[in-house]
């Protein structure tokens, strides 16, 4: 078994803290709930940063905590410098970030610049902060639901753009008054200590100013997508590198083609600090497909440039429901690749327990989009009990939880604290190259640095690897730990290992 350092004392401390460290999702109204109004809240959060400490995690993500009317649960922003009250006060958040820097962890928020809520005092008080035209301009289609993105405004008599719900108008990027308002947010948060944003479809903040027609529903090359967005990118990487230490930038640059994404970036990594590899999020729990997305990452990013990885969101669903059909087996490999692939990477709140998707029906359905993304949102599950009363979304499958889980050490959360406390053992390895190793087919190998390999069957046949040498280090199935592999190593249907070589220990 992994024995595990201190977390406080081996914490990253660098500027690139968030290179070395593990960065966790939170869904604000389904984490923990510290009044038991049956919403979560920031003092929900700070209540429970000890769990997160003794997980190893290194930074938090707070999806949209701002007021909003919550037609897409925070997503339709209207006050970008205020707290929405359900959650809870300014104070609370400055208390959160307070508390987690004194636990060594950093704090990010969700940043979401493409579109505000119609309820936005910018939208009737600056209408010319917004895309608008005196009649359907084109054939671009809203994502939430289909249909036209372009609406007509009664009180104007002119259409408005919302790429997303007909609540959600964009923001028009081309104009200045935009790009201060939003210089003056980012400046607003990185003041009251906030270490950097995620970026809200960080792809599509300019649209074309012809508004010409998209060549398909697929192909969104005049609607989002436009190179003028990079400069944007450009100017906030310039503002959040000019603070101490540097703040980060995360975006939500949702494109498949590993190539286009990796441009979010920039050619000289001027733009993005990390991006999340979608390319690799809609690949299928295959070791042929994986590993393509992974070779074109390593050959397409610029030098220096760090990616993103993640298996599960809010959006897209859990890992261990849509990689892996609930099995958790498989949901342990799919965490030995995320927490060990050269990048930064992103849990979502739950996947250290191999959590589910839970069950929404349709009379408790809350969400706009269709499908629905309830199922990845229903809440954190505490002990066998749930720890919520009456939850905003039901949780009905509290089978695997943080209580019993914390005091198991064969659990999935045990195993996922493992692997990240052997991210950090390593961590000059683990900031080194990734190596493709020989493996048959179904199963994915690869050496990090000097004498760190890892192994993984992602078929549903025993496999065998030839060539690996040294001592399992960490294992899906953890009674091989400290097995000693002398140049062939057998993994079972869904087994993943961790092999050091005697002279990397």
């Amino acid at each position: 078994m992994v024995t595990r350092c201190g977390a406080r004392e081996t914490r990253p401390t660098s500027e690139s803290w968030w290179r070395e460290g593990v960065l966790y999702q939170i869904y604000p109204r389904s984490f923990a709930d510290a009044n038991d109004d049956g919403i979560g809240d920031l003092r929900g959060i700070t209540g429970n940063l000890e769990y997160l400490e003794w997980l190893g995690i290194d930074g938090i993500w707070l999806n949209p905590i701002h007021p909003s009317p919550n037609v897409d649960w925070g997503y339709d922003v209207s006050d970008y410098t205020g707290v929405h009250r359900d959650l809870g006060t300014l104070a609370d958040l400055d208390e959160l970030v307070a508390e987690a820097g004194r636990l060594g962890i950093r704090v990010l928020l969700d940043l979401v610049p493409n579109h505000t809520s119609d309820q936005h005092p910018w939208f009737r008080e600056r209408p010319a902060y917004y895309v608008w035209a005196d009649q359907v301009p084109n054939n671009w289609q809203s994502i939430f639901g289909g249909g036209s993105a372009w609406e007509l405004d009664a009180e104007t008599g002119r259409y408005y753009l919302h790429n997303f719900a007909r609540e959600q108008p964009d923001l028009d990027w081309w104009n200045p008054g935009v790009r201060d308002e939003f210089d003056r947010i980012l400046r607003f948060w990185l003041d009251r200590g906030i270490a950097g944003f995620r970026i809200d479809v960080a792809h599509a903040l300019i649209k074309d100013n012809e508004l010409r027609d998209e060549p398909s529903a697929e192909d969104r090359v005049f609607s989002m997508n436009r190179p003028e967005t990079h400069q944007i990118l450009r100017d906030w990487r310039r503002l959040a590198d000019s603070y101490d230490p540097p703040r980060i930038l995360v975006g939500e640059a949702y494109v498949l083609d590993v190539e286009r994404w990796a441009r979010y970036y920039g050619s000289g990594y001027d733009q993005l600090n990390l991006a999340f590899n979608f390319g690799l999020v809609h690949a299928d729990l295959d070791a042929a497909e994986m590993r393509a997305v992974v070779a074109a990452t390593e050959m397409l990013l610029p030098e220096g440039a760090w990616p993103g990885w993640t298996g599960s969101n809010h959006d897209v669903g859990r890992l261990t429901t849509r990689w892996c059909d609930g099995d958790e087996a498989r949901a342990r490999c799919a965490l030995l690749i995320l927490l060990t692939l050269r990048g930064t990477p992103f849990l979502y709140y739950g996947d250290e327990l191999a959590l589910a998707d839970g069950h929404v029906p349709p009379e408790r359905r809350l969400d706009v989009a269709e499908p629905s993304r309830d199922p990845c949102r229903t809440p954190m599950p505490w002990s066998r009990h749930g720890g919520w009363t009456n939850p905003w979304l039901p949780l009905e499958d509290t089978s695997r939880n943080v209580e019993e889980q914390r005091t198991d050490p064969s659990s999935t959360l045990h195993f996922t604290r493992d692997l990240i406390a052997l991210r950090r053992r390593f961590r000059d390895v683990r900031l080194g190259s990734y190596a493709e190793l020989p493996a048959p087919e179904g199963a994915w190998a690869w050496q990090r640095g000097e004498g760190v390999v890892v192994a993984v069957n992602l078929c549903a046949t025993p496999v065998e690897i030839e060539g690996i040498e040294g001592a399992v280090m960490l294992a899906t199935n953890r009674a091989r730990e400290s097995e000693l592999v002398r140049g062939r190593l057998r993994l079972g249907a869904a087994e993943g290992v961790i092999i050091v070589a005697p002279e990397a220990k």
